[in-house]
C-alpha cells in the first residue's frame, strides 16, 4: 500500500466515524472502480459499476436482485440499493480492487425458518428476508478489518462470525454483535 492508498484508507474510516448514517448514506462513490462478487455457493461472478445513491438502473438491480437470490430455493426478492452502497464504500476503502465472496444474501422465510431450527444465530425477523442482509468476505482483507470498516461506517447493523469467517452487514438501524 502506498502513501496515497493509505491516507485514503484513513479518510474513508475517519468519515465513517464521524458522519451519522443518513449522511454517509450521500456521500460519492468514485466510478472508477468496478464492485466485484463472487457467489461461494453458486459459483456465479458479477461485475458492476456504482455511481453512488440513486445510481443503480432497473436492469442492473435485476441483475443484483438474481444474483443474491435464495441460492437453496431459487427465491428472487428486490435488494435494497442500500445495502450495494455500503458494499461499495467498504470496497472503496480497501481500494476497490478486491472481490466480495458472498456467503448469503437474499433468505426466504422457508429457508431461514430451516437454518434457525438448526442454529440460534438466525434471527427470526432476519434482514435476509427483506433483501436487507449480506454476508461477505473481502478477498485479501481479514474479516477482523472488514468488520472494523463496516462499524465505522454506522450504516446499519455489522455482526462478526470469525469462526465461519464472515461478516453480516445490513442496512437495519445501527448496532453489533
Amino acid at each position: 500500500m502506498n502513501r496515497r492508498q493509505f491516507i485514503r484508507k484513513g479518510l474513508w474510516t475517519g468519515v465513517g466515524m464521524l458522519l451519522p448514517a443518513p449522511a454517509l448514506a450521500r456521500i460519492h462513490v468514485s466510478t472508477g472502480k468496478a464492485l466485484m462478487l463472487y457467489h461461494t455457493h453458486t459459483g456465479e461472478r458479477m461485475k458492476i459499476r456504482y455511481s453512488g445513491p440513486g445510481g443503480l438502473d432497473d436492469t442492473t438491480m435485476t441483475r443484483i436482485n438474481h444474483f443474491l437470490r435464495d441460492f437453496r430455493t431459487g427465491a428472487i426478492h428486490d435488494i435494497d440499493p442500500a445495502l450495494v452502497g455500503i458494499l461499495c464504500s467498504i470496497n472503496e476503502v480497501f481500494g476497490g480492487v478486491s472481490t466480495f465472496e458472498v456467503i448469503s444474501g437474499y433468505r426466504s422465510p422457508a429457508t431461514n425458518a430451516a437454518l434457525r431450527a438448526k442454529s440460534s444465530g438466525v434471527a427470526r425477523r432476519s434482514l435476509h428476508m427483506k433483501g436487507q442482509a449480506i454476508d461477505i468476505r473481502l478477498r485479501g482483507v481479514r474479516t477482523a478489518r472488514l468488520r472494523d470498516c463496516a462499524l465505522g461506517m454506522r450504516c446499519g447493523g455489522v455482526g462478526y462470525y470469525p469462526r465461519s469467517d464472515f461478516v453480516h452487514v445490513d442496512t437495519g438501524r445501527v448496532r453489533h454483535w
